[in-house]
């Protein structure tokens, strides 16, 4: 059977005549994504000005699903998460090197750090995390030009054959519904 993300039960069943052996699986039908996965609309970050974490704090908490802001770093929710709950630290100045952060951006991505996974595990109950940044192309970075640590949430069997197998990954909330959920929880969110 085929379902649609705008229409999740097709209102007449879509017919098993066709060219192969019906495999009696059921299919998730999200073409919006075709424009992800072909690499459309993607942003280079290399300047400030077509950058989205140049851009994002610039929006309000809820419109660039901002977590919590400090003083030289920011803490988003990440549009594209590998799990439920995948955050962002990144410092508001365009920077694309560790080692070209100063010493305040570095304590306060460190901080920031630690403050997600307390309200993670608040939020979700997270058992776990990979912790990480991807500096470069090469590295596997998406946005090279601006430096961002990924926070990630695991919990015991959140691994399974979808991502492997069809390159699908199961969200239980909406993003807006998690960021809401994730800032409540920001330790000294009020």
């Amino acid at each position: 059977m085929l379902h649609s993300m705008s229409n999740p039960v097709p209102e007449e069943p879509v017919p098993q005549d066709g060219a192969g052996v019906p495999d009696g699986f059921q299919r998730l039908w999200m073409p919006h994504r075709m424009a992800y996965i072909k690499g459309e609309n993607r942003v280079s970050g290399s300047g400030p000005e077509d950058c989205p974490f140049c851009r994002i704090p610039k929006l309000a908490d809820a419109e660039g699903l901002i977590v919590a802001r400090g003083a030289l770093v920011f803490t988003v929710l990440n549009l594209y998460p590998y799990n439920a709950g995948h955050l962002m630290v990144c410092p508001y100045r365009h920077v694309s090197d560790y080692t070209d952060l100063d010493d305040g951006e570095t304590a306060e991505l460190a901080k920031h750090t630690k403050l997600a996974m307390v309200a993670l595990r608040a939020a979700s109950g997270a058992q776990g995390f990979n912790i990480g940044m991807n500096m470069g192309g090469v590295a596997g970075a998406g946005i090279t030009a601006h430096l961002h640590q990924h926070v990630v949430p695991r919990w015991g069997g959140d691994t399974n054959f979808l991502p492997v197998v069809s390159g699908t990954k199961v969200l239980p909330q909406l993003l807006g519904e998690t960021r809401d959920m994730i800032a409540g929880a920001w330790p000294g969110a009020s």
